[in-house]
């Protein structure tokens, strides 16, 4: 039996609460997916070892995501994420026999097609489910609001990232067993639960900091409990493999009065540390003292972390911003940007970077020789070490020869189709008219698109909620409890990962030293702007370091993101350092509850995920070259 209602649609005006219930005072809210390709078993071994969980999130949508899905939406496909499936026929039996609610954005594009996908898994497993959807709605041209479930999705695939309000109805009107989204702020997610479990109202701008704060710091997933820390270069994130291994995905505790726990699950791998929430806390923030959420604007400066025990962390310090809550949202508008076309080419043995400087000049070449002009929209990169396993006899074969091994990678982005087409072909051509030995050719081409981005009027936004039930006759929810995964406990001691203040000392002055041996540091994009964080491993050498880290010192080391070839002259640098002096920004923030800094370097990720020529579209490797840069202290 199947059973559904439709509510009407709201504006995202914010409008208070009609008496707020307090349903507990405490939520526990656990982060399944931080990102879409996460792993599922992993969301799986958290719902078994958490017990206390109220809420699993599933945070599976970006903007690099979100332009894929609209591509495949015009072209035919789902608008919504292909995995529910595998993730819900994962986690639902568990889920409803614990009573935890899964919230996810895979909705995307089309929340109303995943709900049918969800619905039709669960009758697949034999199970009665509920499953609630809140979505952008859209409002017609003349004024009138479409009663068409999946309007919103059809509307040039415009998305807005709405609130937790839309969330938090869905929740108090229908308390569904699964709510599916279309674009929504990532730390709303989270906070729409403790909204509506604790009775905070949309007024209690300081417990919505702190909620948001929590929101944010789970939304990266697995990155808060080790994922994306372990480095063997620091001896402060040297992971050990075993320990690495094992990964639990992050819950919080969170109580009426706005205090916030994040942890990790008893007996499991990774590290959980003020070390990863700082990281974490800066992660793609901007500007710390306005970090702006649909439902609240955030100060972080203050924020900071005060471990519990091995697998526990108390985070204070949120609070609201001097402008409280945004006038307007962020909309996300598709727009075709041309088209991409790349290459790759392998070379080994004695000159092999000359030969693919050669290959490169020959494509370049050959390019300008049909279609003068678009050889300079191509960027070209050398990659090499171990692809062709090249050695030599009588080698250490634990010694790979770094020089020996090389693969050209020629990126381009054009305004037409036949450019891109034609690149492909010219660089095909490197096997019988190129330099000799190449090898292990890959072309390709294909339509990008971006999200432009524009501020909208709070009024000019709206959505609705609805749910779909249905019942069977024979409900399987109740599962076989010896047959659910068997995860390692681990006995290693925590104290390797949890330093005292006797384990740190200030660096040394006056001489040499690699910035890894002072500090740590966590990259992430925002449109076509780098956020990279500076964590000193001894908190008081952030003085120090505010004199070397200066706006002039950061665009030096960034310039040689603009080079479109491994191979410049002196003229292609002048003309390089000239676009950075006038297009790149640096800005620098101080974030005292943690001691560090967070910059924010403008336009230099080649125009953002969406359309970028380069190999790291997001910038994320920037964190490493930045701390392999030599730098003296002051005393």
């Amino acid at each position: 039996m199947e059973t559904h209602h439709m509510d009407e649609i709201h504006n995202c005006v914010i409008k208070l609460r009609g008496n707020p219930q307090k349903r507990r005072d405490k939520v526990y809210i656990g982060c399944g997916a931080g990102f879409g390709g996460d792993r599922p078993l992993g969301a799986l071994k958290l719902l078994q070892r958490v017990k206390e969980l109220n809420y699993l999130v599933l945070e599976c949508l970006a903007e690099r995501t979100l332009a894929d899905r609209y591509q495949v939406m015009v072209s035919g496909g789902d608008g919504y994420d292909s995995r529910i499936s595998d993730w819900m026929r994962l986690l639902l039996p568990l889920a409803l026999d614990r009573g935890v609610c899964i919230i996810t954005n895979m909705g995307a594009m089309d929340p109303s097609g995943a709900q049918e996908k969800v619905l039709e898994i669960a009758s697949s497993l034999g199970l009665s489910v509920s499953v609630g959807v809140a979505h952008e709605a859209s409002v017609s041209k003349t004024g009138s609001r479409s009663s068409n479930e999946k309007s919103h999705s059809m509307e040039g695939g415009i998305s807005t990232y709405l609130g937790a309000a839309p969330i938090v109805e869905c929740l108090e009107k229908h308390q569904p067993d699964v709510v599916i989204t279309s674009r929504v702020a990532d730390a709303a997610l989270f906070l729409a639960p403790m909204v509506y479990e604790l009775g905070w109202n949309w007024d209690n701008v300081e417990l919505l900091a702190q909620g948001s704060l929590a929101g944010h710091l789970l939304e990266c997933g697995c990155q808060l409990t080790g994922g994306y820390f372990m480095h063997p270069r620091d001896k402060y994130r040297d992971i050990s493999f075993s320990r690495f291994l094992d990964l639990s995905h992050p819950y919080a505790e969170i109580s009426s009065d706005g205090r916030v726990h994040v942890a990790k699950a008893e007996g499991s791998g990774g590290v959980l540390n003020f070390n990863t929430c700082a990281q974490q806390l800066l992660y793609e923030i901007g500007d710390p003292s306005a970090y702006v959420t649909p439902d609240v604007i955030i100060d972080l400066q203050d924020v900071s972390f005060f471990p519990s025990s091995s697998g526990k962390v108390l985070c204070v310090g949120a609070k609201p911003s001097a402008g409280l809550v945004p006038d307007k949202l962020l909309q996300l508008i598709p727009k075709e940007c041309g088209w991409k076309g790349w290459g790759e080419i392998s070379y080994g043995g004695y000159e092999c970077v000359k030969r693919a400087k050669a290959a490169e000049f020959l494509v370049r070449s050959w390019l300008e020789e049909t279609f003068p002009g678009i050889a300079s929209c191509v960027f070209s990169y050398i990659i090499g070490f171990d692809s062709l396993k090249g050695t030599r006899v009588g080698d250490d074969a634990s010694s790979p020869m770094a020089s020996d091994d090389v693969r050209l990678r020629m990126d381009g982005l054009f305004e037409l189709k036949e450019h891109a087409v034609q690149f492909t072909r010219d660089f095909t051509a490197l096997y019988t008219n190129g330099p000799a030995g190449g090898g292990g050719i890959s072309v390709g081409h294909k339509k990008e698109i971006i999200l432009e981005k524009q501020l909208v009027d709070r009024k000019q936004v709206s959505w609705r909620t609805a749910i779909k039930r249905i019942v069977t006759k024979s409900n399987h929810s109740r599962i076989d409890r010896e047959n659910l995964l068997k995860t390692p406990v681990f006995q290693e001691p925590v104290e390797d990962f949890l330093f005292s203040k006797g384990d740190i000392s200030p660096a040394p002055s006056g001489q040499k030293i690699p910035l890894y041996d002072v500090a740590h540091s966590r990259a992430g994009d925002k449109g076509n702007d780098l956020n990279f964080s500076i964590i000193p491993h001894f908190p008081p050498d952030i003085e120090r370091l505010k004199l070397i880290i200066t706006p002039q010192w950061v665009r030096e080391v960034v310039s040689a993101l603009h080079n479109n070839s491994s191979f410049l002259n002196s003229d292609a640098i002048n003309e390089r350092d000239k676009w950075v002096k006038e297009h790149v920004k640096v800005e620098i923030y101080e974030v005292k509850g943690i001691h560090s800094l967070n910059i924010v370097v403008r336009n230099i990720l080649d125009g953002g995920v969406n359309c970028s020529r380069r190999i790291d579209r997001h910038g994320k490797t920037i964190s490493d070259l930045i701390l392999c840069q030599q730098i003296v202290l002051p005393p």
